[in-house]
């Protein structure tokens, strides 16, 4: 699946059809922010979204019901993979020191993130 690349008006679309897991152009127009888009604007990126592969339908005569064909958690995987191949030479150990500097986390935020990595060793030794 090509899940690399979405435009920012396919990832809103996809926030969307995750939320509501299927629904009709009508169905995802309802949940997009003010002010709304065109129905033919969202028509053609759910079916720019087909074509990549990341979103299929089921016909009921003219009208088709779209679903997501990859999960959320599955693209987000994929552009954290992305970004830290892109950005951070590969190496997850960057990507770390840059968001622990660059962000201004308070001290129970890096204890939450310490007490994650710290269980996931544990996990992985086990």
């Amino acid at each position: 699946m090509n899940i690399k690349g979405l435009t920012k008006a396919e990832e809103q679309i996809m926030q969307v059809l995750w939320k509501i897991e299927k629904g009709f152009v009508k169905d995802i127009i309802e949940k997009l922010p003010d002010p709304k888009p065109a129905y033919n604007t969202v028509s053609t990126i759910v079916r720019i979204l087909e074509k990549k592969n990341i979103v299929s339908h089921t016909a009921y005569g003219k009208t088709h019901e779209y679903y997501p064909l990859i999960s959320k958690k599955e693209y987000s995987k994929s552009t954290i993979k992305s970004i830290v191949k892109d950005y951070f030479n590969n190496s997850y150990a960057k990507l770390a020191s840059f968001f622990t500097n660059e962000n201004d986390l308070s001290i129970s935020e890096l204890e939450e993130i310490k007490n994650l990595i710290e269980n996931e060793i544990k996990n992985k030794k086990a």
